[in-house]
């Protein structure tokens, strides 16, 4: 965790901080594959008997087992491949079944709304999961300006993850390609599951 990010986890509560941690961690996974050093930090953590903490024990225990050209491997067949990967992560895609499609100009209306840029390094539509989850971190830590209030959040989530993420989460938990990502989906599904109830409680 760097300084700027332990500031603004201390002007959000725990819980918050602790929702925006796993929105990260899913983030860097699916965004590119993870370093050594990111993997040792993987490694070290631990999960209770929960859903999401059988599956953050698991990816644990693969991180340490786990090479990171392994690993490079894994994520290059299942996302990016010839010509395409086992998946596709986007969603445009999920929603539609083509890419760049009203989602994605939904998405951009947005992020314009709300202050965020593109990074000019990305190469892949904003629409894709990582970038997604990169963004409700974001909002929630206040990387954007101030943290968003749980009303916005709630408002984005459910109009760009909720369609579609649980069923992405659940197709790389269950993709042929997939090993060190299987429990990543298994996170990313439960942790899906976890904040659609969270949201509709704060109703």
């Amino acid at each position: 965790m760097t300084e700027a990010t332990a500031s603004l986890e201390s002007a959000v509560s725990e819980e918050d901080a602790l929702r925006a941690r796993l929105y990260d961690l899913l983030a860097v996974l699916l965004r590119k594959p993870p370093s050594g050093d990111f993997l040792q930090k993987i490694a070290a953590l631990t999960g209770d008997d929960s859903g999401l903490g059988r599956g953050i024990t698991a990816l644990a225990r693969l991180a340490q087992a786990s090479s990171p050209d392994k690993i490079d491997g894994e994520f290059h067949r299942l996302f990016i491949g010839l010509g395409r990967g086992e998946l596709l992560p986007y969603a445009s895609y999920y929603i539609t079944g083509f890419l760049n499609e009203k989602p994605l100009a939904k998405l951009r209306g947005d992020m314009a709304e709300m202050g965020m840029v593109r990074d000019a390094a990305a190469y892949e539509p904003e629409d894709n999961i990582g970038s997604l989850c990169e963004m409700m971190a974001g909002m929630i830590l206040g990387r954007f300006g101030e943290p968003v209030p749980l009303s916005r959040q709630k408002d984005f989530f459910f109009t760009h993850l909720a369609p579609w993420a649980e069923h992405f989460f659940s197709d790389l938990e269950g993709a042929d390609g997939s090993v060190f990502y299987a429990p990543v989906g298994t996170v990313g599904g439960e942790f899906m599951q976890i904040e659609k109830q969270s949201f509709r409680m704060a109703e």
